[in-house]
């Protein structure tokens, strides 16, 4: 006798499909990147901190700052116009949390510390000019 391929039936469309027998090593996961290398893995959150300036000269002396190594804690305190005296930290975010060029710059970046910050260039949004780093992906 010919063995039956097992099938299952879509609930929505009422059609019959063949069960895939790859089980759960069978492929990458949803939403995994599947080059190496420098690549980001897909999130939907980043632990992300900003310094936000309403004025594009104001944001950009910030920048200076962090490049010339002082601390992102530090700069965010001095400069920031919005969440200041939490180091500019606003916590895990999720996709479709932020306004889109912020989103956008956030979820480009590798995490980092603020010792060692990764930062993105000059974000402007309609708040402003914001200088992203992310501390964690999930």
């Amino acid at each position: 006798m010919a063995k039956k391929a097992a099938t299952t039936t879509d609930k929505k469309s009422g059609n019959k499909k063949a069960n895939d027998k790859k089980g759960k090593s069978g492929g990458n996961e949803e939403g995994e990147s599947s080059s190496k290398g420098k690549s980001l893995k897909a999130a939907t959150a980043v632990n992300v901190r900003h310094i936000l300036c309403e004025k594009h000269s104001k944001a950009t002396e910030a920048l200076q700052k962090l490049q010339e190594g002082q601390s992102f804690n530090k700069v965010a305190q001095e400069y920031s116009e919005d969440k200041a005296k939490a180091g500019g930290s606003l916590g895990w975010m999720t996709r479709g949390s932020m306004v889109g060029p912020f989103q956008d710059a956030a979820f480009a970046l590798t995490p980092s510390t603020v010792d060692k910050p990764i930062l993105s260039p000059l974000v402007k949004t309609n708040f402003g000019y914001h200088i992203i780093m992310v501390e964690g992906r999930r």
